[in-house]
């Protein structure tokens, strides 16, 4: 059963009108989405570092919101996990990388006592499907910052028309028990949209070989786990009673709050990538 929200202002009608809480939403995605693109630009250790960042704050967010024994070891041994996994992420060695959560997983379990056995332990393996997704794929010469590029381009546009979507049509609620805000009208418009957004960058960028019919039905797979992502994480917070993962974001929640999609996204297409065995996870995307 869910617990009563521990923190933060009501879950609806806090705000006021339609569009009450756009500019702390504006603020902290400007911030987040300059720092995001600058590290794909720079590439190679900004680009793991800044990802590294991410998935420590996220994995430090998940033990808080689920509390247990040890949160201090449990964060402490997090930060070893996830650095070992993007070391061996970012030079190519993927299963190793899942290999190392794998074992770091187990010791979870032990520390975090029998009432957390299962929730400390997946944590680990949230954040760390996040900085292991990100640097494989990135890795790729020809597709690499395209790849990520594409999934920012998905994400965020699945996000933000899911927004005003939802908001300026309305209807009936997606899960009105988990996350009271969102609409099927929202995401439907969002689903749609962040999957021609894919397709525009592919489209009118520098990689028009990239661009297919197959790239826009990845596309809404992607955008549509997004939103699961989303959906995901308020879950978890409603499980456990908490409003936000955390006040990292000043006015706006926590890391976990800006980057839920993102985490369910970038772990479909490097798995995707994987399967479809060409010469790179991201080359698996848009060569077809």
């Amino acid at each position: 059963m869910s617990e009563p929200l521990r923190s933060g202002p009501a879950l609806a009608g806090g705000r006021s009108g339609k569009f009450g809480d756009l500019g702390p939403r504006l603020l902290s995605a400007a911030a987040l989405i300059a720092t995001a693109v600058l590290a794909l630009y720079l590439g190679g250790d900004v680009f793991a570092l800044f990802w590294l960042l991410a998935a420590f704050a996220v994995s430090w967010e998940w033990q808080g919101i689920v509390g247990g024994a040890l949160g201090l070891a449990r964060t402490a041994l997090g930060g070893a996990s996830l650095a070992a996994a993007t070391a061996f992420a970012a030079h190519g060695a993927g299963p190793l990388a899942l290999a190392s959560l794998g074992a770091f997983a187990i010791l979870f379990a032990v520390l975090a006592g029998p009432e957390r056995r299962f929730w400390a332990p997946l944590g680990l393996v949230y954040a760390g499907s996040l900085v292991v997704s990100a640097n494989v794929l990135r890795r790729s010469p020809d597709f690499g910052a395209l790849s990520i590029a594409w999934l920012f381009a998905v994400v965020w546009g699945a996000d933000v028309m899911a927004y005003f979507g939802g908001r300026l049509i309305g209807g009936p609620k997606l899960w009105p028990k988990v996350s009271p805000g969102k609409t099927w009208s929202g995401a439907i418009v969002g689903l749609v949209s962040g999957a021609f957004f894919g397709l525009a960058l592919a489209v009118f960028g520098p990689w028009p070989q990239a661009a297919s019919p197959e790239l826009l039905g990845v596309g809404l797979v992607a955008a549509a786990l997004a939103q699961l992502g989303d959906l995901f994480e308020s879950w978890i917070k409603r499980r456990f009673g908490v409003k936000d993962s955390s006040r990292l974001i000043p006015g706006h929640g926590g890391v976990m709050d800006r980057v839920d999609g993102f985490i369910f996204a970038s772990a479909f297409a490097a798995l995707l990538g994987g399967l479809r065995g060409q010469e790179s996870l991201a080359a698996g995307l848009f060569i077809w």
